[in-house]
């Protein structure tokens, strides 16, 4: 059964004029569509009773939180990250929302949130995207990008989990991530961790993020795009960028990402480019990955490329690694030719130039 919303239309949305000023250079993150979807939960997630309710359509704005709600103090957070593609026949279509849904429920679970039905979670991306459709961009890697997100609202101070929650949807047209497909530089933090065994690194939660900025910071001030961490419990092993998962090819056909080990967050596009990558033809490894490995690698040429990978950016070629001690990587280097057919492979199913032979896609509007 499809979710019921209640619409209270944005009495002052924004001009034709205005949306399609943002459209013509949106950036990342910076606009937002005229609403938002909210659902609120009450319940006892220890005691695993509760119920969703008050599925509304609303205008974008502030939340009013009580100072002592509980996601203030105790972090209770967790969020998704997702896209709508506009085709050539007009028609938005999204990129695999059941697996979002899915992993928005693990890191509830872990996050002593509430379970959010699937179908519900796809039932709101429908009602906002339906009712915003305009704001949905149709130039080349555009689209609109759209933010799930859970947090705790009961107002109290105690820490146990919060028997109040709120489920909202908001959404941003966006451009491309770093503004190019051209390599980009990632940082080494050789001090900072982005998680730690036995905690959140797998869920998609705010504080996994906040952990992350202060080696950003550290990234920015050399020039880098985003910083790579390490698990010191393996041997120094690559785990994944701040935001996104990484991958190695080899000129043998092989395609390597660090296996999923409860650290790394398990990415929807990590996924999706690995059943790619074995459907053409290259052989695929999910294991452990160290530094020394990849400066061999370079050094001997077997190393031909590395990329990033995530919802934002989808894929992004990497440059250099640059740390204190070393740069891994050459200056002049070009984006690689796997790299960029995994990426223009992925783009054309999302966006309706290739076909979609594994299900990815659901019809929004």
């Amino acid at each position: 059964m499809s979710t019921e919303f209640v619409r209270q239309l944005n009495p002052h949305p924004a001009t034709d004029e205005v949306r399609e000023a943002v459209l013509q250079n949106p950036g990342f993150g910076k606009f937002f569509t005229d609403h938002m979807v909210c659902i609120d939960w009450q319940g006892d997630v220890q005691q695993g009773t509760g119920r969703w309710d008050n599925a509304r359509l609303q205008p974008y704005g502030p939340l009013s939180l009580d100072p002592s709600t509980s996601v203030l103090h105790y972090g209770q957070e967790i969020f998704e990250g997702l896209k709508a593609y506009r085709h050539e026949d007009g028609s938005v279509w999204t990129f695999r929302p059941e697996a979002n849904a899915a992993r928005l429920n693990r890191s509830a679970q872990r996050l002593a949130l509430p379970a959010l039905p699937e179908e519900t979670f796809v039932d709101a991306i429908r009602e906002l995207v339906s009712q915003d459709r305009k704001w949905v961009p149709s130039g080349d890697g555009e689209s609109l990008y759209l933010r799930p997100f859970m947090i705790g609202t009961e107002p109290f101070l105690g820490v146990r989990p919060s028997k109040e929650a709120l489920f909202s949807v908001i959404a941003s047209p966006a451009g491309n991530y770093f503004g190019t497909v051209e390599p980009v530089d990632i940082w080494l933090s050789g001090t900072y961790a982005r998680a730690g065994r036995g905690g959140t690194g797998a869920a998609k939660c705010g504080g996994n993020y906040a952990a992350s900025l202060i080696a950003q910071m550290e990234g920015d001030a050399h020039g880098c795009s985003q910083v790579l961490f390490l698990d010191e419990q393996r041997g120094g092993a690559v785990e994944e960028l701040g935001g996104m998962n990484v991958f190695f090819v080899f000129d043998d056909g092989r395609l390597v990402t660090p296996e999923l080990t409860g650290t790394i967050l398990e990415g929807i596009t990590r996924d999706s480019v690995i059943q790619i990558a074995r459907d053409r033809g290259l052989q695929v490894e999910e294991r452990a990955f160290t530094l020394d490995e990849w400066r061999e690698g370079k050094s001997s040429g077997h190393l031909t490329e590395v990329f990033a990978c995530g919802t934002a950016a989808v894929i992004a070629p990497v440059r250099r690694l640059l740390s204190h001690d070393e740069v891994i990587g050459s200056e002049d280097e070009k984006p690689g030719e796997v790299s960029m057919a995994i990426r223009q492979q992925l783009l054309d199913v999302q966006t309706g130039r290739a076909e979609d032979t594994h299900g990815w896609l659901t019809r929004l509007v």
